[in-house]
């Protein structure tokens, strides 16, 4: 493996940072970020900022000029190779004369993975790669689940009061939290592809389920709206369907499609997976649709599926510091699990105050 010295690591570690600035906007695509140094110093820096419009790449080439000709290129991301909806960007580092690429990771996109650094190389450019390898595969989770797993990254959004309850047994839920976790949550949406919820949910809520945090530039861009709903309950006068952007219903009994199309939903008849709608095929078609994240909202029916069959990448619970007794809803509504064997192990990734309230970050224990 390439060695790599203190100052490489902060220019990568900059490209990083500038990846991260399209964390709204940049879906379907990976966030990239890059950095060009010459003699010690940053000359070019660049950030893929929108889907359809120029690569990291050449926004560093285009802010270096011609300044640019002996350059070192620090990449997030394997420069791309072939013709997209934007030029290929591995020809125009060749062009401007870029002296060495360092890479982050190698793309896992077919049209790219090893094609980009291949053509570098045959340019005579020298190529390094795996420089804060595991810090861009994290940055792209999303990307990389929806190209190598054919699903996306699934993340599930839990609220509740200290006690694990997200409602009282009547439904009654709004709000255990406080605005600022809710505020918080509005993040989770923006960097998402898309939300999934349950019919239970849309019939006791009517959610929204769209980014309305005015702070947050997502470019207009609106995540999928997805709701698993079998025998077609959704109601038309959902307030979803008359919102911008895209609401998808999965069923597995489409009787009342062409009045839901109507309305404004695309309908996706799925098949049934153990007596219930089969959620794996939900992730994939949605991977099919270019969603890389999908956040998930839904009630104890749903979020318990998901967990159960091991279909959630992280858990996001936001604990409000109130107990609210038995007369609740749980959190999760899971098969029967009997024995401590049968638990869901986790690690815990990270816990912070977000105003009064407390956030858990986790991942599934493999």
């Amino acid at each position: 493996m390439a060695e790599f010295s203190a100052a490489e690591s902060a220019f990568m570690a900059r490209a990083l940072r500038l990846a991260e600035r399209g964390v709204y906007t940049a879906h379907p695509n990976p966030m990239v970020g890059c950095v060009l140094v010459k003699d010690g110093e940053i000359v070019g820096e660049g950030w893929h900022e929108r889907a359809g419009e120029a690569h990291a790449e050449i926004n560093a080439l285009r802010a270096a000029g011609d300044k640019a000709r002996g350059a070192i290129a620090y990449l997030t991301l394997e420069p791309c190779s072939h013709e997209g909806k934007t030029p290929p960007c591995a020809p125009a580092l060749i062009e401007a004369g870029i002296s060495d690429v360092v890479i982050a990771m190698q793309d896992p996109f077919p049209a790219v993975s090893g094609n980009g650094k291949a053509a570098l190389e045959a340019a005579g450019i020298k190529v390094r790669s795996g420089l804060m390898e595991a810090a861009a595969r994290a940055l792209n989770a999303g990307f990389l689940s929806r190209v190598q797993r054919g699903r996306p990254f699934v993340r599930l959004k839990v609220a509740s009061s200290l006690d694990g309850a997200i409602a009282m047994k009547s439904g009654e839920s709004q709000w255990i939290t406080g605005p600022e976790a809710r505020d918080d949550v509005q993040r989770l949406r923006a960097k998402s592809g898309a939300i999934l919820t349950g019919i239970g949910t849309v019939l006791a809520d009517d959610p929204a389920l769209n980014v309305r945090h005015e702070a947050l530039d997502t470019r207009g861009r609106q995540p999928v709206r997805a709701v698993m709903d079998s025998r077609l309950r959704m109601p038309l006068s959902a307030g979803m369907l008359a919102m911008p952007g895209e609401t998808i219903v999965y069923c597995t009994d489409d009787a009342r499609r062409q009045a839901l199309m109507d309305a404004g939903a695309r309908v996706i008849r799925v098949p049934r997976a153990a007596g219930v709608l089969d959620a794996q095929q939900v992730l994939a078609d949605l991977a099919g649709r270019e969603v890389n994240d999908v956040l998930v909202e839904a009630g104890a029916a749903v979020s318990g599926n998901l967990l159960s069959q091991r279909l959630v990448d992280e858990l996001v619970i936001y604990q409000a510091p109130h107990i609210m007794g038995s007369e609740t809803q749980p959190m999760f509504s899971t098969p029967e699990w009997t024995r401590l064997a049968d638990r869901l192990a986790l690690d815990v990734m990270d816990v912070r105050r977000v105003g009064p309230d407390i956030r858990i970050t986790a991942k599934i224990r493999d």
